[in-house]
């Protein structure tokens, strides 16, 4: 299945158009993107044995974060070798680098990104959707409790979130826009009905046709299973939340000289069977990082 948020409903996205999930269950599931999750398991039951009727063309413009409004936002950090040298730490974390990004930040797939600062960077990132509650979950485990996978931006503001003395990361990546999702959930068994193995997937992503970053999710120091028994292990994960589970090398801050985004570029971050996220950079309200004190 590929589940979408088109104009404010979850819909499932159908070769021959969207199809309205609470329209064609005639009621049985909610209109919500986001409380889908947490009747997962009925859901797939109903949406592998009903007859769907025919979906209907669609304006992409009108899509919106597939998971607009997740209890729970998890990032990770350092979590590709190649982004962790780049920035400069070459004993990888033995632990995965935790931090949240607000949900405030979170956006449909395609729009602009304002930019509020000149240091804004792009990080490209694989988009774990948890489908049922896992708490003190093995890795052997973790899979049964995702519900399907989907992209996301982590723009990065580098000089809020490196501000001395203290790094502020969760508020450097969580300006309006800063979290671009989308353009739909892909479901595991979507993934290997067509031949991909969605424990390695293509991610990378492009400014104005140049490519900065390309890896394979197969590189992650952590994988998605590790990810979600480590944090099962401190708190449950509940249906919704959403994991940004790291970024390749390649991001401006880690080139020399540094480069940000600048006003006019699109970016264009895609994972192979999901699809893609566009964005068109245009001046933001500006913005001035406070002193320490």
């Amino acid at each position: 299945m590929r589940i979408a948020n088109l104009a404010g409903r979850a819909v499932l996205i159908t070769d021959s158009g969207a199809v309205d999930i609470a329209e064609a269950s005639h009621g049985r599931f909610g209109p919500d993107p986001t409380a889908i999750y947490r009747d997962w398991a009925d859901l797939t039951a109903w949406a592998s044995t009903a007859e769907l009727p025919a979906g209907t063309p669609y304006d992409e413009a009108d899509l919106g974060a597939p998971v607009p409004e997740p209890g729970q936002v998890f990032a990770i950090g350092l979590n590709y070798r190649g982004h962790a040298l780049e920035s400069g730490i070459t004993d990888f974390p033995v632990e995965p680098p935790v931090f949240t990004k607000f949900r405030s930040s979170i956006t449909g797939p395609y729009g602009q990104l304002e930019l509020p600062t000149a240091t804004v960077d792009w990080e490209a990132e694989l988009v774990v959707v948890i489908g049922a509650e896992a708490h003190h979950v093995a890795a052997a485990d973790a899979w049964d409790h995702v519900a399907g996978l989907t992209i996301a931006q982590d723009y990065s503001d580098r000089t809020r979130q490196l501000v001395p003395p203290v790094p502020q990361f969760s508020l450097g990546k969580s300006f309006p826009g800063f979290t671009p999702m989308g353009p739909a959930v892909v479901t595991l068994d979507e993934l290997t009905s067509v031949g991909r193995d969605y424990e390695d997937l293509e991610i990378g992503c492009t400014i104005d046709g140049e490519q900065v970053q390309k890896s394979r999710t197969s590189d992650l120091i952590f994988s998605v299973p590790v990810l979600i028994e480590r944090l099962s292990a401190v708190l449950p994960l509940q249906p919704g939340d959403v994991i940004l589970t790291g970024t390749p090398a390649g991001v401006g801050g880690g080139m020399q000289p540094p480069r940000f985004l600048q006003a006019g570029e699109e970016v264009v971050t895609w994972v192979e069977g999901i699809g893609e996220l566009r964005q068109h950079c245009v001046p933001g309200r500006p913005h001035t990082t406070a002193s320490a004190s």
